[in-house]
């Protein structure tokens, strides 16, 4: 591959000669990204530069879970597509950097919702919807996004919807919640997740999280598209969960004895009792269908919160719902390489799975253009 580089976000980005750098994107603390064209089909694409993987074995990690992940995920209408990985390495056969192409889109929901455009019943239906058919994928394939918050659901100016950044999912055993062989080492020491998007039980800490975790956050999700702006905006850990009692209500002993730690349900029983404030009267125009779906989501115990499955068969998504175009992973995706926790050992399958990946993305690209001249 012949490279060029340029500078963009106060970064150096050497990425394929094939493609031109068009604008900055964002960058955050685990790497930058800036859109580019490919100068001879004139296709967008977005270039995520990875780095700081030799800098802590957290971020080493959360590279090599993002790209297993998007490499597992590809191909789903819902999940960003990955189309190329590259490593630049050094001259002494070091590398700091991993650089993922990724199909390009216009904006995110969180930026969609801060710039006030009109939207729409419909928009909420669509989005929704949309969510909940990548997270179906997602969750049957035993894994927990972990981080689903307006600024990780990419949209494209049709309003097509895909689930972005992997870096903090985990997984989990159907029945059982999150265990170590799914690569819950660490469950919480990581968990830097938006607050304001965090289940209850998370705080409450408790034992078994499971697929109900990413429901409560797509919950949290609506309430925003239909109030246009946070329903639960905490200034910290405690201020958020106080916010969420103050909607929800004090749940019951039942529910408290099962989620909370004795110091989580000390702390729920020393507060007055709360009733519920129905969420009709924070959205009175909505539509009562879209309450009553958020009222499933945005249930107190996990338990009784409504599925991804059960979600896409609700009423208010009656116009979108499909089964026929609702699939499931065909494979559980294997966390085993959770179990490496050296940089050198991780950076090795970090390598391992860029060549994987190029060659297989190579192997169906020459596929493809064979079929192409057998049709010709």
């Amino acid at each position: 591959m012949q490279r060029h580089s340029f500078t963009a976000l106060n970064s150096t980005f050497v990425v394929d000669a094939e493609y031109q750098f068009v604008k900055e994107l964002g960058q955050g603390a685990y790497g930058c990204v800036v859109s580019a064209r490919h100068r001879r089909s004139g296709e967008g694409c977005a270039i995520k530069k990875i780095t700081n993987i030799n800098t802590k074995r957290i971020l080493t990690k959360r590279c090599l879970r993002e790209i297993r992940l998007l490499h597992h995920f590809r191909g789903h209408k819902n999940i960003t597509c990955l189309y190329d990985m590259d490593i630049v390495f050094q001259p002494n056969g070091n590398f700091d950097e991993v650089y993922l192409y990724e199909e390009l889109m216009e904006a995110d929901l969180h930026a969609i919702i801060r710039s006030g455009q009109p939207l729409t019943d419909a928009h909420f239906q669509s989005f929704l919807y949309q969510t909940l058919c990548g997270l179906k994928y997602i969750h049957s394939a035993n894994v927990l996004h972990r981080d689903l918050k307006p600024g990780n659901l990419l949209v494209n100016a049709d309003c097509e919807l895909k689930i972005c950044d992997f870096g903090l999912a985990r997984g989990y055993t159907p029945g059982g919640g999150t265990s170590k062989a799914a690569g819950n080492q660490g469950f919480m020491t990581e968990y830097v997740a938006t607050r304001w998007y965090r289940a209850p039980e998370i705080m409450l800490s408790f034992a078994n999280y499971s697929t109900a975790i990413d429901v409560w956050s797509v919950g949290c999700i609506l309430a925003e598209l239909l109030g246009g702006k946070p329903i639960y905006k905490g200034r910290d850990y405690v201020d958020q969960l106080n916010q969420i009692l103050h909607y929800l209500g004090t749940p019951s002993e039942d529910t408290l004895r099962r989620v909370g730690s004795p110091r989580a349900q000390d702390y729920i029983r020393s507060l007055p009792i709360k009733p519920r404030v129905p969420f009709s009267t924070l959205f009175p125009h909505a539509n009562p269908l879209a309450i009553d779906l958020l009222s499933q989501m945005l249930c107190f115990d996990p338990a009784k919160r409504i599925s991804c499955e059960q979600a896409l068969n609700h009423p208010y998504l009656q116009v979108w719902h499909d089964p026929a175009d609702e699939p499931v992973c065909d494979t559980k995706f294997d966390f085993g390489f959770e179990e490496e926790d050296s940089i050198d050992g991780m950076k090795k399958l970090i390598i391992e799975e860029v060549n994987s990946f190029r060659a297989e993305v190579r192997a169906q690209a020459r596929a493809a253009g064979q079929i192409r001249r057998q049709d010709r």
